[in-house]
């Protein structure tokens, strides 16, 4: 089992930069695809970004291209999502995600292991 704690969350206003981060327990982190999804009020949970266990295959949403990068560090058991050019549609409550299984999936929204999520606020 893993369990996951996300951290960095916090107020910005557009145009600016979080980094995200989400730490994990265990000795085998590094047998874990990742990511990240977000669920703003009233919407749906949206996929963002995911990575596989090496760190070597990246994926993202369609919304966050080209301004998040997602990471990881095995050696720190942290997978970490860089948020630049923030928007006001950004804002929601973001949650990371592990599986064994693969980024796959991670991808699709059915990992075994969730974080309890932290708050994003973009301001215009």
């Amino acid at each position: 089992q893993v369990q996951l704690v996300e951290s960095g969350g916090g107020l910005v206003q557009a145009g600016g930069s979080l980094r995200l981060s989400c730490a994990a327990s265990g000795r085998t982190f590094g047998n874990y695809a990742m990511g990240w999804f977000r669920q703003a009020p009233g919407k749906e949970r949206e996929f963002v970004a995911a990575i596989n266990w090496s760190g070597g295959s990246t994926y993202y949403g369609d919304s966050v291209k080209g301004r998040f990068t997602i990471s990881r560090d095995n050696a720190k058991n942290t997978v970490y999502l860089q948020m630049d050019s923030l928007k006001p549609e950004d804002t929601a409550v973001y949650s990371c995600a592990a599986d064994t299984k693969g980024s796959l999936t991670v991808r699709l929204g059915v990992a075994d292991y969730w974080g309890q999520g932290t708050q994003v606020t973009v301001s215009s």
